[in-house]
Parts: C-alpha cells; structure tokens; sequence
C-alpha cells in the first residue's frame, strides 16, 4: 500500500533548474507524468474513464482493449437519461474508489461538449444537447469522484463537436453562441465542482486551436471563472508547445520524447517565453502531484456493489419511448411464449468505442436475465436473427426469428447499432439501424402483433421508419455491464422506466439544424444554427419530432396542479421560486422529471422559443402527492451581451413552462421582471438611436441639435427616423450637423469621470 506523500510545491519549484521545470509539462510516457527523483516528486498517473476506470499495465501501451478489470458504468449517453444528479454522484464516488484501489490520480472525465449533430462518433460519451442538464450530470459526477482524493479531467474544452478532421478543423462559432450554449457546461463544473484539471480539445476555435488559446485557457477559464487547477492537453492536441505554454496549457499529453520540451527551451533561449512562464505551468504540475499524494491506495473495492450500483444506474438510463395497449411490462406469473430475438440480447452492446472502452468486471445479458426471471413460469425462445457486424440478412436465421415469433404471446426484439456505426475518430454517416434488422423486425411484425423494441445504440437513431412495427420501444442506450438484468428488470415490472430523452430523436436526419454545416469542408466547420441546436430548432421552427427531448414513460401517470411563481428578488439578478404539486395518478409507484423551461417572448434580441433552466426528480407511489419546489437564478433568465461582455436580464414578460418534455408542457405562468442594464456603452460609432435611448446622452444631442441647420430636418421626421441605424461619428461629418467627433468624444469621456 502506498504511504501519503507531503511536498510543497513552491519549495520544490525553486530547487529545479529550467530544464527540469520545462521536463514537468510534458508526459514521461503515455500515461504519467515527469518524476523529479532527486527532490522527491515521484510521477503519477492518469486513466481515461469517464463511465469507468481504463487503466493499462504497460506505461506505454495505448492499445484500447487492454485494461485492468473496472466497473463499466453507462456511459454518458445512455446516464444522462436518468436526469439525476445525485444517482451520477454516487457513481463518481464508487469510481473515485476504484481509481484510488488502481493508484490512478486523476480519471480522464467527464465529457460534456454539446450534441450538435446526432452524427458524432463520441455522442455516447457525452450527456446532452442542453448545457444546463450536462452540466448539472457532470458537475455532481465530478464531486462524487473528487470527494474520494481522485482528480477528474473536464474534457473537451471546448467546442469538440465532431470526430471528422478533429485535429485541425476550426469551430468558427460566434460569441454569444460561445456562452450560451457551448460553453455552460464547462462554466458550472468548473464553478460548483473545481475539476483538479481541465482538458483542452484538438480543435481549433475561430481559427486557434484550444491549447494555444489565451482567452479560453486563461482570461476566460482562470480570470472569469476561477479555475484553480491544471490545463492538460488531449493526447497528441498540441501543436506549438510554446504559444501551449504562453496560453496556459501546462501538460502536454502524453510523452513527445522530449521534443516539447526542447521547444520551451528554445522559446526561452531566443525570448519568446520568459522563465516565469514556465514557472507558473511547472508549479501547477507540482501542486496536482502533491494533491493526488496526499491519499493512500486502497487495498480493494467491492466488486458486487458495485456492479449492483451500475444495475440501477442501467434502469434509470432507459427511456420508455412507446408503449401502447400497456404491453409492457411482462407479466412473469403466467402466459404464452415469450420470443426473444436478436444477437444483442445474447452479446450486449453495453459500451462505445474508442478511448473510454472498459474491461468489465462481469457482463450481464438480457436473453440469460430474462430466462432466469420467467423461468417455470413462461417459455422463453431465443434466435438471434442477424449477426451483428453482417451486411446482409442471413434467410436461415431470419426464419428461426419468424418462428419464434409465430404464435408467441409477444416477440422482444433487440436492434442497435453495431460497434463499426460508432467510434472515437469517426462520424456517422446516417441515423439509420442497419437494413437487415429493420428487414427482420418487419418480418417478425408481420406474424406477431405484440412487438416489444429493445435498443442499443450510443447515438440517436431514426425510429419513424420502424415505428409502425413496434408496439412498444425501449431506448436502451448503451448500459455498462449490468445493462442485461437492467433491461430484464424493466421489461418484467421489476422497476418501472424512469429515463428522459437527454437529447430529441427527429423524425429524419434533413431536419437537424447542423445539415449543411457539419462537418465543414478544408478544416473549416460553420456553427450556422448558432443558437438552435436540438430541442431549440425544432421548437423554434415548430417541426414535427419522433420523440422530443425530456419525453419518456413510466408504468404510472403524473397530475401536475396549482403551480405558482414568486418573483423573491429583481433587478439586474433576480431569483423566481416555481412551486407545483405532482400527483401519481396511476396504480403503481414511479418517477417523475418536472422540467422547467423559460421564455422570453419579446426580447430584443433573438431568444430560442423555451429553453430548459432547472429540474428535479419526484419518486411516488400510487396515489401519493409532493409539493415541488424550484429555484431560478438570474442566469435562468439571461443572455449573453455582446457589446457589454456579460450576462444580462432584460426587463419584461418572461413564460415559465413546467412540464414532462420540452413539447410536453402542463402548466404555463407569466412574469415580470424589471431587469437590469441592457444598452451597448456608448461610443462615437454608437448609432443615433442609441444616443437617443440614454437620458443624458440624449438631452446632450437634442441641445446640439436643436441649434444646427440638421437638427430641424432630423427632429422628428422621416429623414430622422431613416438616420437612427446610423452611427453618430457619420452624422457629425454632415453639413450643419451642429457636432464633430471630437465633441461627441469629449462628451463621451466627461460622461465616463462622472
């Protein structure tokens, strides 16, 4: 067992010569990073995760399905379904306990970038489309695991949005976009949870890849927000190591031989970067390893509880998209066959591919768990119906799924995507489950009329096409190890789903809002939806969706009643309390997400129709109430200002929207919030109409205006409304305008002394 650590890292950053504080900010291998021997600073290790724990034996072996045995949790696609922060809590903390068995000091994760396309290869490793849901998963994820001495590593910062050319390409992505949607996420982590580091994003964004990106590094992560820990690179992410250093990124990931470190040295040698530059990455080094040595190794973890702990959080990932005639649940006590068909019941798919792949300690399916849970009480029938990596149907094992499925009491289907559809590295091509298995379900369709679709797939998949021949549709996701007796617990009403769409399935790939702007062309990708990605396309443009986000079943219903909003503060950051009653109006116990969303109906600026600002989860049983309460914070109501730099609350009507998804909505309040200070700071360039919206401002102009020659024909007229757009610096230059510049300037600076 590893015996605590103590160094002090400023002490120690004094004893080393710049070749060694320049040695500090690149890896020693693929996975740890540079030993001092001589003062005591050993090296310590990272692991990728985020679902789970990837730790390989060799220090320099990068092969992905090679790791010790660790618990695979569901990866974030499917977890963040469950919509709950303090089931992703104790799953961080049960990680931070295996890091701290396996020695590991900081577990690669989470991943929170934005699903902007549902085409990107790593969306199972992601959790939304919505910044406010992510960021509420990742930040309790982050905490769970940090509680235990473990860092955690928020990853891709930022704007990582695709697999294609993700080396090079450039997020060209405006600022208030920037803010609003791709950055929030990244923002409450780091505010709520202070990640032990932050991981920079191969990209490139407007043109500068992120770990040469002074502003993401520094103003805006360490300045704006407080960030008080280290900036590694992704593995193989940086480009120029000196500009890396100069912005703030102080690791590079993993060894580069020493390449990276001859380049500080040369930038500092021919005056590029000062010795104090490397000082201020070198001691962030320093202080992340004597923070992970400041905890024991444990002896071991409880491999069962844990695998228990990855089963519930299995249950809570899976959405009941469908269930017409209440097919489901199976009832277990009595009844005909029951056919299961596919090879994924057999061989789940529980995990993604890539960087983030996890060697289970155990392996659940579905086919043995429901055999166990039906067995001398109903027939179970399995044929596998398809091979899952095939390109075409195999007529003989179709016909054995056929029938099975003939004169069955009901036919669960097991469809998804096959591990070549999804990968690290790689995006998709199209939504689609693959032809053979859609030919199959038709098939099976066609001689059974109670068809139960079990999907696994870590991105969205198109279900217009297929949703006819299903009369009940389970979205399965992809659900770690103990995804098998999850599924058998829910089909069999051992639990009842809980799941939410954490992102919207459209009705086809043409409606996205990315189409035609991912993923770019010549390394250059266009965020042309700025604001509208998901849910707020399709509600913004009022589009027909498959299954909206936040849409899920249970085997009960919810009443929502009296719902009342109190503004308790206003102004420039007002807080709104939304209190409801939430009744299980149905015959057995379940679990309710209360959405709130907020809109604001005449902003000056454009608004997406609703957005969602806060949750809570509410278990109920039968016929049971509880009184909900929610709070909003000013942010709930704001949008980022441009010319002002900050975050703003316009005064007005805002819309609060409580409901089960965002086009689910039950109950609908008004209010009026005064709000603070929206104008632009005025400039010459500020147009006339500006100039006329600020007190002062105004009552300046009028008294120059009204003793010019312009004045008369602008006061007033047609000519001066024409004119409002236009910036007073071009006014000052008309004939007879009555002003120049230069006193719109000495104006504008007496203004600012006060």
């Amino acid at each position: 067992m590893h015996t605590e650590l103590e160094i002090d890292a400023q002490a120690t950053l004094a004893q080393l010569s710049l070749e060694e504080k320049a040695a500090l900010l690149e890896g020693s291998d693929f996975w740890h990073t540079e030993p001092v021997p001589r003062l005591g600073v050993p090296r310590i290790m990272l692991s990728d995760g985020p679902h789970g724990l990837r730790k390989v034996a060799a220090p320099d072996d990068a092969a992905i399905e090679q790791s010790e045995e660790a618990t695979c949790f569901p990866p974030a696609a499917g977890f963040a379904s469950s919509w709950d922060p303090e089931l992703a809590r104790r799953v961080g903390d049960a990680l931070g306990v295996e890091a701290r068995v396996a020695g590991v000091a900081v577990l690669l994760g989470p991943g929170v970038n934005m699903k902007r396309s549902p085409l990107c290869g790593r969306n199972f490793e992601y959790y939304s489309e919505d910044p406010l849901l992510a960021g509420v998963m990742a930040s309790a994820w982050v905490q769970g695991v940090q509680h235990h001495g473990v860092g955690t590593a928020l990853k891709h910062f930022a704007a990582n949005n695709q697999e294609s050319d993700r080396l090079r390409v450039s997020a060209e992505i405006d600022e208030r976009t920037l803010r609003e949607i791709y950055l929030p996420a990244f923002e409450r982590v780091v505010k709520e949870a202070q990640p032990w580091t932050v991981m920079g994003s191969y990209n490139r964004i407007n043109g500068v890849y992120a770990a040469e990106h002074r502003w993401l590094l520094t103003e805006l992560l360490r300045e704006d927000w407080g960030f008080e820990g280290l900036v590694m690179s992704d593995w193989g992410a940086v480009d120029r190591r000196a500009p890396a250093v100069a912005a703030g990124c102080d690791l590079e990931m993993p060894s580069s031989g020493g390449v990276g470190t001859r380049a500080i040295l040369d930038a500092v040698a021919a005056g590029v970067l000062s010795e104090e530059q490397v000082d201020v990455c070198a001691l962030r080094v320093l202080e992340l390893v004597a923070r992970a040595g400041r905890r024991e190794t444990l002896p071991s973890f409880d491999v069962d509880a844990h695998h228990q702990l990855a089963r519930e959080a299995a249950v809570a990932s899976v959405v009941l998209l469908k269930n017409e005639r209440d097919l489901l649940p199976i009832s277990p006590e009595a009844g005909g066959p029951v056919a299961v068909i596919g090879e994924f019941a057999r061989t789940p798919r529980y995990q993604g591919a890539g960087s983030s792949q996890v060697n289970p300690t155990r392996l659940d399916n579905a086919l043995d768990a429901l055999r166990a849970g039906l067995e001398g009480r109903r027939e179970v029938r399995f044929a596998p119906g398809f091979e899952i990596e095939a390109e075409r149907g195999d007529p003989r094992l179709v016909a054995e799924a056929v029938q099975a499925a003939t004169d069955a009491d009901l036919a669960v289907v097991f469809l998804g995507l096959p591990p070549s559809y999804e990968s690290e590295g790689w995006d998709r091509e199209h939504m689609d489950l693959p032809a053979l298995q859609l030919e199959l379900l038709a098939q099976v369709a066609a001689v059974n009329e109670n068809v139960v679709v079990v999907l696994a797939n870590g991105s969205a998949v198109i279900t217009s096409t297929w949703d006819h021949h299903a009369t009940a549709i389970l979205e399965g996701w992809l659900l770690g190890q103990a995804g098998g007796q999850a599924l058998c617990d829910l089909l069999l009403g051992e639990a009842s789903p809980s799941g939410r769409l954490a992102e919207t399935i459209p009705l086809r790939l043409s409606d996205n809002p990315a189409l035609g702007n991912f993923p770019g062309e010549h390394s250059v990708v266009r965020y042309g939806e700025g604001l509208l990605i998901g849910y707020r396309w399709y509600d913004a443009h009022e589009l027909e969706v498959a299954y909206p986000f936040g849409h899920g079943l249970t085997y009960t219903t919810f009443e929502y009643a009296d719902l009342r909003v109190t503004v308790t503060a206003d102004g420039a950051e007002p807080e709104v309390d939304v209190e409801l009653t939430v009744r299980n109006t149905g015959a057995r116990g379940g679990a309710e997400v209360v959405q709130v969303y907020v809109g604001d109906p005449e902003a000056g600026v454009f608004r997406p129709t609703r957005e969602l600002r806060a949750f809570t989860n509410v278990a109920l049983e039968a016929g049971a109430e509880a009184r909900v309460r929610i709070a909003l914070d000013h942010r709930a109501f704001a949008y980022w200002h441009t010319a002002r730099g900050e975050f703003v609350v316009e005064g007005g009507e805002f819309s609060i929207h409580v409901g089960a998804s965002s086009r689910d909505i039950r109950l609908v309040e008004t209010i009026h919030l005064r709000g603070g200070e929206i104008a632009a700071p005025l400039t010459v360039d500020s147009t006339y109409a500006e100039f006329l919206a600020v007190p002062d401002a105004h009552d300046w102009l009028m008294e120059k205006l009204t003793r010019s020659p312009l004045g008369e024909r602008l006061i007033g007229t047609h000519l001066g409304r024409m004119l409002l757009p236009n910036p007073l610096s071009r006014i000052a230059r008309f004939p007879g305008s009555g002003f120049t510049e230069a006193e719109v300037e000495e104006f504008l600076a007496a203004r600012a002394r006060g």
